[in-house]
């Protein structure tokens, strides 16, 4: 084992996964199990909410509460909803999907308890945006400077890797392979779509999620529910295998690492961020700009994110998987052979036939680049705090927008070289960036947890 893997192994080994589900389960007895007798709350404050905002907020040019979920969401809901279900899936078997269950229940309170903190210490800028993330609650709530700026060199790093370089590089390869365009040409075609949208801001990024993900996600929800139910006869037996094979040692494993998985093409556990970015931090940023709003509330539609990133949209691809390839898997036949996207992609054609190959890649493609636009908004804000502690509120000379404009820069050439460059060891080290983000983050996150209101 090389000095690379070990780093990669102390840093993804199984107490990484001990702490992150013994942090989500102390949230869950401390919060009285919310995410299931609150339901009713959360579910009412977040979908059934939307209803009550939009037109007069938009009128007043403000980034909403369903503008920021969709951001969120852009982030989350990425490559990994495709690539690692079907990793979970090859790995621990049908059984693993109980595991994603469990795991995505855990998750959703982490993910309120980071984003209510995120709510409370945020502070506007001299610009007027919003500063937000565990970087603010590290530095304000625990009185730990040192930890935020930590925290946000290891974001900053994170975006220029995991979520533009790796992203950008899905995006590619899918056009390469399908309709057959070079990476060079997709490098400057899938750049420029960048720019055109962060150089407008954080209403820009909000409001192209915003058009984004609904659509997309009702596309792909659509048409694996269409998949599912050619299939119906055999979804009692698939249920029955899903609780009896839960148990096995190689479902557990298989599981959680399909549920932890986000945009995971590689590495088992630490393949791609988490499906749900829970106890990431990312959440808690990706919330900061919304306006109008409490913490409890963000705090719910975070919790809304990871139930629909894992136990919607993950659910839905393992279906289509076990329903579509269910002989395939056991018999030996083509769909067994398969990996990843390519597997997923299989299963899809075999119903919807050369059409179920393309709506896998166009899925691909489209989550890829929502996570692209949202990454963004999360290195920009963690590059502005570290530019702040750093220079001590001076920039060097220098304007807030001249830095901006130095971060867009790194971040376009980051895309395009996504497009154009192997990226295993890009891979690698985007691996390491996200695993070490979890540590302050979770020990931000336990340490100010007694500020946090699960009832509000």
């Amino acid at each position: 084992m090389g000095i690379a893997e070990t780093i990669h192994f102390l840093v993804w080994g199984p107490w990484t996964l001990a702490l992150l589900l013994g942090s989500g389960v102390w949230f869950t007895i401390k919060s009285g199990f919310f995410q299931f007798f609150g339901v009713r709350r959360w579910w009412g404050e977040t979908i059934g909410s939307l209803m009550e905002q939009t037109e007069e907020d938009r009128e007043k040019q403000k980034i909403t509460r369903f503008q920021s979920a969709c951001t969120a969401l852009a982030a989350t809901i990425g490559t990994g909803n495709i690539v690692g279900v079907a990793t979970a899936l090859s790995a621990g078997g049908p059984g693993a999907l109980f595991w994603m269950w469990v795991s995505a229940a855990i998750g959703m309170m982490t993910a309120y308890t980071e984003t209510f903190l995120g709510q409370i210490y945020r502070y506007r800028r001299t610009d007027g945006e919003w500063m937000c993330g565990p970087m603010v609650y590290m530095d304000r709530g625990m009185q730990c400077p040192f930890l935020g700026t930590l925290y946000a060199i290891l974001a900053v790093l994170a975006s220029l890797c995991m979520g533009s370089m790796v992203q950008s590089n899905s995006m590619s390869g899918t056009l390469q392979f399908g309709p057959g365009i070079p990476p060079l040409w997709s490098g400057i075609f899938i750049t420029f779509l960048t720019g055109a949208v962060i150089i407008g801001g954080t209403r820009r990024i909000s409001r192209v999620s915003e058009c984004l993900m609904p659509v997309s996600a009702g596309i792909y929800i659509l048409f694996s529910m269409i998949v599912i139910l050619s299939s119906w006869e055999r979804l009692p037996g698939i249920f029955c295998r899903i609780f009896k094979e839960a148990f096995q040692i190689s479902s557990v494993g298989g599981g959680m690492s399909g549920f932890l998985l986000s945009r995971s093409v590689r590495y088992g556990l630490s393949r791609g961020v988490f499906s749900n970015e829970a106890g990431l931090g990312s959440l808690a940023v990706l919330h900061g700009a919304a306006e109008d709003t409490t913490p409890g509330q963000q705090g719910m539609w975070a919790m809304f994110e990871v139930f629909f990133d894992t136990i919607v949209i993950c659910t839905l691809t393992a279906l289509v998987i076990l329903c579509a390839g269910y002989e395939g898997l056991d018999m030996g036949n083509p769909a067994a052979k398969r990996e990843g996207a390519a597997l997923t992609a299989y299963c899809f054609s075999l119903r919807l036939g050369s059409f179920g190959e393309i709506l896998v890649s166009a899925a691909m493609i489209v989550f890829a680049f929502a996570t692209i636009i949202a990454w963004y908004y999360m290195g920009k804000q963690t590059f502005q705090y570290l530019l702040e502690r750093i220079s001590r509120g001076n920039y060097f000379g220098f304007s807030q927008e001249t830095w901006e404009m130095v971060y867009r820069t790194l971040y376009l050439l980051a895309v395009f070289g996504g497009c154009v460059c192997q990226l295993q060891v890009v891979w690698l080290v985007s691996d390491l960036w996200n695993g070490l983000m979890i540590y302050p983050n979770l020990l931000a996150i336990l340490w100010l947890s007694k500020q946090v209101d699960f009832h509000r």
